[in-house]
């Protein structure tokens, strides 16, 4: 694939909605862990990407980042633990990896001067908060070509929502490493 400039694109929360299913009724535990395997794309120098599959789930993109991270199944189980990829990766197939994959990393996927302001605004920060928790993260704001386009609705009362921390909530970007 990579030696064709394909990059794939893996149904991540695959292994939440339906690893069980997978490994116990379908392809058994040792083909099942390599559901999505994120992690053998990043060791063969491969940029991927990862998506909803919507209508069939609900588009949640904090939940894929979850399940691109964590692999943890309905049960609880770790489905393929070797193909977990840390945040920072699974961040960069939502943005800056999506975007080169549409050739559109000119105008979007990073936020750097003189490209697209689309960004989200969000609870928390996910490179700071412990994994298991990203799926908790509320986008708050969703701003596309600098204008804002959703607000998340107050639930307390209050004229501006919090994150689940209290903490002023963070603009969530990857700059583009220079090796890309």
């Amino acid at each position: 694939m990579k030696a064709f400039g394909v990059i794939p694109s893996f149904f991540a929360a695959h292994t939440f909605y339906w690893g069980d299913w997978h490994r116990d009724s379908v392809l058994g535990p040792e083909r099942a862990q390599n559901i999505s395997p994120t992690a053998w794309a990043v060791e063969r120098g491969m940029r991927f990407t990862t998506h909803h599959d919507a209508p069939i789930i609900p588009p949640n993109a904090m939940r894929v980042l979850w399940a691109t991270v964590n692999r943890v199944t309905r049960s609880g189980q770790v489905l393929g633990p070797d193909q977990r990829v840390d945040v920072e990766t699974a961040l960069k197939a939502m943005t800056i990896w999506a975007a080169w994959q549409h050739f559109e990393e000119d105008r979007k996927g990073s936020i750097e001067p003189g490209k697209a302001a689309d960004l989200v605004v969000l609870s928390d920060d996910p490179l700071a908060v412990a994994p298991e928790s990203l799926a908790d993260i509320e986008v708050l704001r969703t701003i596309k070509g600098g204008r804002e386009i959703y607000r998340r609705p107050a639930t307390d009362g209050a004229t501006e929502p919090s994150g689940g921390t209290g903490q002023r909530p963070q603009t969530a970007g990857v700059r583009r490493a220079e090796s890309e």
